[in-house]
C-alpha cells in the first residue's frame, strides 16, 4: 500500500488551481491558442473558458490574454498565469519529494528535536546492490548508517557532502539540506 497526494492552490479556502487546470494553462502556452489546447486535451471550448474565468476571478487577475487579428493572434498566458504554474509546480515538487523520502517527515522538523539531529560530513559511500553504507564524520568520531541505495541517489549523497545524522532509537537516518531547497 502507498500514500497518494493531490496538490492544489487555494486562497481563502477556495481552490484556485490543481493539476488539470495547470495542464490547461501549459497547453495554452504551448499552442498559443485556446481552441488548439482544447482539442489537444479533449475538452470543450466553453468549459475551458469557464475554468479560465473562474481562476482569474478568484485571483483577481487575468491568467490569459487574447490577441485578435494579425499573425500574432491567439490566446497567451499572462505573467500571472506563468507565475501560477511555477508556484503550483514548486509546491507539487516539494510534496512529492516529501512523500517519497522515508525520513522527510523528520527532515522538516515534525519529529526531530535538536538533540538527535547532528551535523556531519560524509567520509565514505559504499553501495552494494540495494543497500548503501554511509560513513559520517561527527567530531571526534565516525558513525555509519545503512540506508537504501535509492535513498543515497535521491538525496544525492557524495563523499565530502555536509549532511546531518538523525538518530532514532532503532536507526540512523541521513538528511541532505541541499535537496530540501
Amino acid at each position: 500500500m502507498e500514500a497518494k497526494t493531490k496538490v492544489w492552490l487555494a486562497e481563502d479556502g477556495k481552490p484556485i488551481i490543481g493539476g488539470g487546470k495547470v495542464e490547461l494553462l501549459k497547453t495554452i502556452d504551448e499552442e498559443k491558442s485556446l481552441r488548439k489546447a482544447c482539442e489537444k486535451l479533449d475538452i470543450s471550448y466553453k468549459h475551458a473558458w469557464n475554468v479560465l474565468n473562474k481562476i482569474s476571478e478568484r485571483l483577481g487577475r487575468d491568467v490569459v490574454t487574447t490577441i485578435r487579428g494579425g499573425k500574432n493572434q491567439g490566446t497567451i498566458l499572462t505573467d500571472e498565469g506563468r507565475k501560477l504554474i511555477s508556484e503550483y509546480e514548486m509546491n507539487r515538487k516539494f510534496i512529492n519529494n516529501t512523500m517519497e523520502d522515508e525520513g522527510s517527515w523528520e527532515n522538516i522538523g515534525l519529529a526531530i528535536s535538536a538533540r538527535n539531529k547532528i551535523p556531519a560530513t560524509v567520509v565514505g559511500v559504499e553501495t552494494e546492490g540495494l543497500i548503501s553504507k554511509i560513513r559520517l564524520e561527527i567530531e571526534p568520531s565516525t558513525l555509519t548508517s545503512i540506508i537504501t541505495s535509492e535513498a543515497v541517489e535521491r538525496l544525492d549523497i557524495k563523499e565530502g557532502d555536509k549532511v546531518f545524522a538523525i538518530i532514532k532509537s532503532s536507526e540512523v537516518l541521513i538528511g541532505n539540506e541541499k535537496k530540501m531547497e
